[in-house]
Parts: C-alpha cells; structure tokens; sequence
C-alpha cells in the first residue's frame, strides 16, 4: 500500500529524488571534485562491523553535503463510538490514510567557524480525519491544512556562525543541520534564517524523531509548547546559543503566523512574535551514563483570540449562537508558557524520558496544537540483545488537558482549528504508543506502531480509538 502511493508521487517530486541520487551517484564516481577542496586530513573509517544508517557514506571532511531522507506513513482506525459528532470531529468510520515526506539537505562549511545550510521539501498524502479531532494527533508528518498542495517548498535556510571562547575542541556529530565535527567547548553560537523552532528547542533523544522514534505530536514535543510556526512547522527568526561544557542556553525570537495555523507569518515585530528561552544541564548522575535536564519558557505576541471573552460575548447575546473565537482578536495579545524536559540512560540500551508542558490557556491555542498541559512518560530500548543493534522498541504514554475557559468554549460549540465536537463531556486525552524500528539495509528502515487514544479531543463521549500505524524511512 506504501509502495503504491509512492508510486503516485508529483513529477517535481520525483525529478527531486532522481536529481538527489545522481548527485550522490555523481560524488561517488568523481571523490576527486570534492576531495580537492578539502583543508583537513582525511576521515577516519568507520568502525569494523558497524551497520551503515544511510544508503550513500557521508565525508566527515568535505565542505559540502547533500543528503536526503524520504519517510512514507500508512495510518489506519476502525469504527469507533461516539453519542455525537462536530464540525472538527475524528470520523467514527473506519479509515485509512497515507502520507509522505521527502526532504532534500544541503550545506557549505564556508570556514571552521561558518557554514550555510539549505533544504527543499516535499509533503502529500492525509492524516486520520484530515488532522482534525486529536489534540496529540497520530502522525507528525501531516500537514495541517491539504490545500496547500504537494510543490516542494523552501523548508529551511540558514546562516549559523561560532565564536570560540575556549582553545579546547568536543567532538560534535556532522549531520544535516550542524556540518561541523569539532566544536570549541565553551562557545557562543548565532543562527538566522528559517527554520523549525523544534529543530533546537525541547529536543529529547528518546522523543523527538518521528521518523524513527514515536509519530504522536504530543509525544515527539511538549503539547503545551505553542511554539512558533506556519502550517508546515516553519518560522523565521533568529536564535543565540551559549554552550559550555556542562551546560548550555538557548534564546531565539522568532516570527508568528498571522492567523492561528496559518501560512502567512507577520514580519511586523512590534505587534507579532515570539521569545522562547531554553537552560540546560547535563550533570553526571550515572557513571558513563548521559544525563539532561532542561527547562523552557516562551512568550508569543501574536493576533489571538481570549476564550473568556468569546463566551462573555455569546452570553451576552451579541448575534451569535456559539462562541467564535475570531470575534476575539486582538493584535499583541500575549500568551506565554512553560516546560521541563528530562531524559536519562539508564543502561547501554535503556533510555527514560520526562516531559511537562503548561501554559496559560485563556489565550486562544495558535500555533501548534490545542494542548493547555502535558505530561509525558517514554522509554526506548536497543535490541543489541537479540542482535539487533539498530533496532528501537519504544512506549509511551502521555495525558493532555485544557484550561477551563477552553473547556467551556468547546462545550458551549466553539471550534478552535483542531478541535469542536458540538459539545463537550471533558476528560483529559491520554495516549499510549507503542513502536518497533527495524533496521532493514543502510539507511533502509521500516516500524510498526500502535496507538490507543483515550477520550479523543478530549471528549468523553467519544472513542476509544486505536490507530495501527506502518511506516517505511530511507536516510540517503
């Protein structure tokens, strides 16, 4: 089923992936091109005996990159129960989907200090009920608005720069989005451009990709974080890092969409954007074992709506028979909130993580996902045991709410852009997820995953709802 809708790929997108290969064909045939403008010595081989995770090898030394990562998702649920549905209801009717996300990576390390990153982007295919109906919707990948079509996009371009505070070096990971393999151990770091503000915030190893870990929204980031983006998950801004060795902050502003869930952001800073701040700590707890801990705040300026106040104006009786969050805007209306985020390893293949969200919920929810407070439990663990060292088995399980005012807006037969079954019977919406990855060949992976969703918008009268998941990944 997979293989067939990727079969019905656009022509631009295939001409993307063809384009794509041949450039890696191309670099494998001709190492001398880039060879030549190499300035350091040349990579290390990899150890003896460790599985390749992408089709094509990567320099750890040329001053270019390319690579690309395709990831196909088939999402099913079956007939469900529900006394009532809305506008922005989950469908009770069996349904099956699929999805697709093909991305194109590029890069220039201009000097040790500078490099320029640049990303296309191609996404199609639905999500269960079109991403409406969930709070911790099932799949990451999908869109939130279809109509936007299936042409690649500019997803990402930036400018990041380093200046060294200490001769000291680390060694870093080189990858799509940092090509450095040495960084100085205390530094400060400037990025601009555009980008996804959960590319550097509220990151977490064991729930943050969802294209090899855990695929509900709400699980690969903190639901309450209502943080800046346009539909597809993009923002413009600029971001300062500190690192040092034991601990680092993060602080970037960055642009709002004009809308809730809009396209368009506003480039206008004085009535529309967002700060968001980020400490973290990596002590050592467990002898040779990682720890992190990190804690977030965020403030949005934006043209949004109160929910109190949709719902003074229809008891009021101002010509409407239910709350419209719309009648609300006003520009510069701030919302604001706050995370913890924790991840610890507790043994060689053993891995916890811990997330809290909350924020204030008078605010109409924005950017994100209609999620007022969060908490999260995960685990993953590597099948090194039964000889399957790339292999990933993961659970999960997360509980979601919403302020009162949003309670009551949705009862009352407010819609929000998620979310609006007509009425109301609250319940907070918990999640478990279950996944295996499988590391089939290179960059070849494939996973099975399976969520239960409780309460359903968070909606008692609604649900449960199981939704059986295939997904197929590539790492070019």
């Amino acid at each position: 089923m997979i293989l067939r809708f990727a079969l019905k790929l656009p022509l631009s997108a295939l001409l993307a992936v063809f384009t794509l290969i041949g450039s890696f064909a191309y670099a494998q045939a001709n190492p001398q091109q880039i060879d030549s403008q190499q300035t350091n010595p040349p990579e290390e081989k990899p150890a003896e005996g460790k599985p390749a995770t992408t089709i094509f090898p990567h320099s750890d030394t040329s001053r270019f990159w390319v690579s690309g990562q395709a990831n196909f998702i088939y999402q099913a649920h079956p007939v469900f129960p529900a006394k009532y549905s809305g506008p922005n209801s989950l469908p009770t009717a069996a349904q099956s989907v699929a999805s697709r996300v093909l991305t194109l990576y590029t890069g220039l390390q201009v000097s040790k200090h500078d490099e320029l990153l640049f990303d296309l982007e191609t996404a199609g295919g639905h999500g269960i009920g079109e991403a409406l109906g969930l709070a911790g919707f099932t799949n990451l990948d999908v869109v939130r608005n279809p109509s936007l079509g299936q042409a690649p996009y500019m997803a990402r371009v930036m400018y990041r720069h380093i200046f060294a505070l200490s001769r000291e070096t680390v060694s870093a990971e080189r990858g799509p989005l940092s090509l450095f393999t040495k960084l100085p151990a205390r530094r400060l770091e400037f990025r601009i451009g555009k980008f996804s503000t959960a590319d550097f915030f509220d990151l977490n190893s064991v729930a943050s990709d969802s294209h090899l870990q855990f695929m509900n929204w709400t699980v690969d980031n903190n639901g309450a974080y209502d943080y800046a983006a346009n539909t597809r998950g993009y923002t413009y801004g600029a971001m300062l890092e500190y690192q040092d060795r034991r601990w680092g902050l993060r602080f970037g502003e960055l642009l709002m969409p004009k809308i809730a869930n809009g396209e368009n952001l506003d480039a206008d800073l004085t009535r529309a954007r967002a700060e968001n701040i980020e400490f973290e700590v990596r002590p050592k707890l467990l002898k040779e074992r990682k720890t992190v801990f990190r804690a977030l705040s965020f403030v949005n300026h934006a043209n949004m709506g109160d929910y109190r106040q949709a719902i003074s104006l229809l008891q009021q009786g101002i010509g409407v028979r239910t709350p419209i969050i719309e009648s609300t805007r006003r520009q510069g209306t701030v919302k604001y909130g706050f995370g913890l985020n924790a991840e610890q390893e507790l043994t060689r293949d053993l891995r916890i993580a811990v997330r809290w969200g909350w924020n204030e919920g008078q605010h109409e929810s924005f950017a994100y996902t209609e999620v007022d407070n969060t908490v999260l439990l995960a685990a993953d663990f590597a099948g090194r045991r039964w000889k399957r060292g790339q292999d990933k088995v993961g659970l999960a399980f997360v509980t979601n709410g919403i302020s009162k005012d949003h309670q009551q807006y949705l009862r009352l037969g407010g819609l929000g852009f998620l979310l609006g079954d007509g009425n109301l019977n609250y319940g907070r919406e918990t999640i478990v997820e279950f996944y295996y990855t499988a590391h089939i060949w290179r960059g070849i992976f494939a996973s099975f995953d399976l969520q239960h969703v409780n309460n359903p918008g968070y909606n008692r009268d609604r649900g449960p709802v199981l939704v059986p998941t295939l997904r197929l990944h590539i790492d070019l």
